[in-house]
């Protein structure tokens, strides 16, 4: 049985990681295999993204998934990939601009967080939000990322309960 051991790296780095390896799979990746992964995504699969090497040499796989159930309207590809280019964008311009990356912990589980840098994009004049989220506590050596649209009518409500 493979040993797995934790290893902390700061926040901004881990970023910067998530977003090169989404960059990696939807920007320089051909068409045909960034549909593919958005395909298996959308499907409610895992798709596996790589396998990282550590400062230490230990190795990380990552793999990504998908929860699309609060996007508003029919997603499809190129929707899917407005928002994810989007979100690679606002990230780095967050880590240009040295702003504090925050984050959200589940408060169930605090091996899975959320980023709070998100991707507000337009499909038929409906808003939709996508972040990215982490599972960093799956027992083994893989990081699961994920990405999640947010019912964009808590932004809205949450902006009107603010003092003018």
């Amino acid at each position: 049985m493979a040993q797995t051991h934790s290893q902390s790296i700061p926040r901004e780095q881990f970023l910067t990681l998530c977003a090169n390896l989404l960059h990696r799979t939807f920007v320089d990746a051909t068409r045909t295999d960034a549909k593919q992964v958005y395909r298996e995504l959308a499907a409610g699969r895992v798709a596996p993204l790589s396998t990282v090497r550590m400062e230490d040499q230990s190795t990380v796989r990552f793999d990504l998934a998908l929860d699309h159930s609060e996007f508003g309207g029919k997603l499809n590809y190129g929707a899917f990939r407005a928002s994810v280019l989007t979100l690679i964008g606002n990230v780095a311009e967050v880590l240009r601009e040295k702003r504090p990356v925050n984050v959200f912990n589940a408060h169930d589980d605090a091996g899975r967080i959320v980023f709070a840098v998100s991707a507000v994009t337009l499909e038929a004049q409906r808003p939709n939000v996508m972040v990215l989220g982490a599972d960093l506590a799956s027992g083994d050596a893989a990081v699961t990322l994920r990405l999640m649209y947010l019912d964009p009518e808590q932004f809205a409500q949450a902006q009107a309960a603010e003092p003018a």
